[in-house]
């Protein structure tokens, strides 16, 4: 199942007067986009496209940030939903996730295609949100059949049509074949399923390596992977490419705030906890810097997010001016025995804390402008 503009759609339902019109989130003249709705999708308007281009297509579209908080709580929400139906769940992101829905009939009384009918039912009816279906043998073919007729689509691919449904189409279909990927293939003469299915074993090994063996399955529409519950979440990041490039410091310790801030929201919002921060920075020539520091204990904490953040920035010997600047947190655990312990370093550690949860409970309560720390304005 993966949700129709996911982010797009969380912010059109919870503001109305945007139903009809064009919706990019993300921002910036020089960052990127993170979702449009369907109608900026329309003008040309696609994920990970620069906001400058963006904006040429789609001028009247309402851009507005991500709300990271929101679409978590929306996810869970849909999770709890498929948990219903089945505990083999792979979630890929917030938006997206795979089901193994074989020895469920017995269960609930009815095939898969009808239960995955009343989920996405059930998913516009409680949440006003809705989700394309791809339902099918293998998680290759239930991937390529979820975007079949986006949105709100309900595809199926059966076993004995697979080889029929392949063979004509192009080899862009398989998940990771990006443009680069594409060229490769098409100078070796594969543009469709059927050039691929002339290539025998041996040679697709040797002219593409370990890649080969799986083109080589997925030419005939056969993947063994199954589906697992307990694939770990790596990183929470959150970064952005300033509209003019910049050394000033107080402007990039807001940014460094804001995006501590983000970060702890998605941590605390998915039950999350990392032990590693890391800080990314772009020049304005383009050269990549990344500083990275292991805490004594997991946090999620934009406190210590920021803090760690801020002294890794410190140790930069470059002064910029930047284009892009980002913070992350690794080695992701339960927060169990997170942010608990008091530093002997830090004797104000604990109490900071203690005020950030109470700021949390306020604008859960009363809305995220609540209370705004001095920082976050610059």
């Amino acid at each position: 199942m993966d949700c129709d503009a996911f982010y797009a759609s969380v912010e059109k339902r919870d503001n109305p007067e945007l139903a009809d019109k064009p919706l990019i989130i993300g921002g910036g003249k020089r960052g990127v986009v993170s979702t449009a709705c369907y109608v900026a999708r329309i003008r040309g308007v696609k994920s990970a496209m620069p906001m400058f281009q963006a904006m040429k297509l789609c001028p009247d579209a309402v851009v507005l940030p991500p709300r990271m908080e929101a679409y978590a709580e929306a996810s869970k929400a849909i999770r709890a939903m498929m948990d219903e139906l089945t505990p083999i769940v792979e979630p890929l992101s917030l938006d997206e996730a795979f089901m193994d829905l074989s020895g469920t009939i017995r269960l609930h009384g009815a095939p898969p295609a009808v239960m995955l009918a009343r989920l996405v039912k059930r998913m516009k009816t409680e949440l006003g949100l809705s989700g394309s279906i791809g339902l099918s043998h293998n998680k290759f073919l239930a991937k390529v059949a979820s975007d079949l007729q986006k949105p709100r689509g309900f595809s199926i691919i059966g076993k004995a049509e697979t080889t029929a449904f392949l063979r004509p189409k192009s080899v862009r279909l398989i998940w990771g074949i990006g443009p680069a990927g594409q060229a490769s293939l098409n100078k070796a003469g594969i543009q469709t399923f059927d050039d691929l299915l002339r290539w025998d074993r041996r040679d697709l090994h040797d002219r593409f390596g370990s890649m080969g063996e799986r083109l080589y399955s997925l030419a005939r529409g056969e993947d063994a992977r199954r589906i697992s519950t307990h694939v770990p979440v790596k990183s929470l990041t959150n970064e952005t490419t300033f509209s003019v490039d910049t050394a000033d410091p107080a402007i990039l310790d807001g940014h460094l705030w804001r995006m501590a801030e983000k970060v702890s929201a998605r941590a605390k919002a998915t039950d999350k906890a990392g032990r590693v921060v890391t800080l990314k920075l772009k020049t304005s020539d383009f050269k990549l810097i990344s500083k990275r520091q292991s805490l004594r204990h997991p946090t999620q904490m934009t406190d210590t997010l920021y803090r760690t953040a801020h002294d890794l920035f410190e140790q930069v010997a470059e002064r910029g001016p930047f284009r892009l600047l980002g913070v992350g947190l690794s080695e992701i655990t339960n927060p169990d025995g997170a942010d608990r312990e008091g530093d002997l370093l830090d004797p104000d550690a604990e109490k900071r804390a203690r005020a950030e949860l109470a700021t949390d409970k306020i604008r859960a309560r009363f809305g995220k402008d609540a209370i705004i720390k001095g920082r976050a304005l610059r």
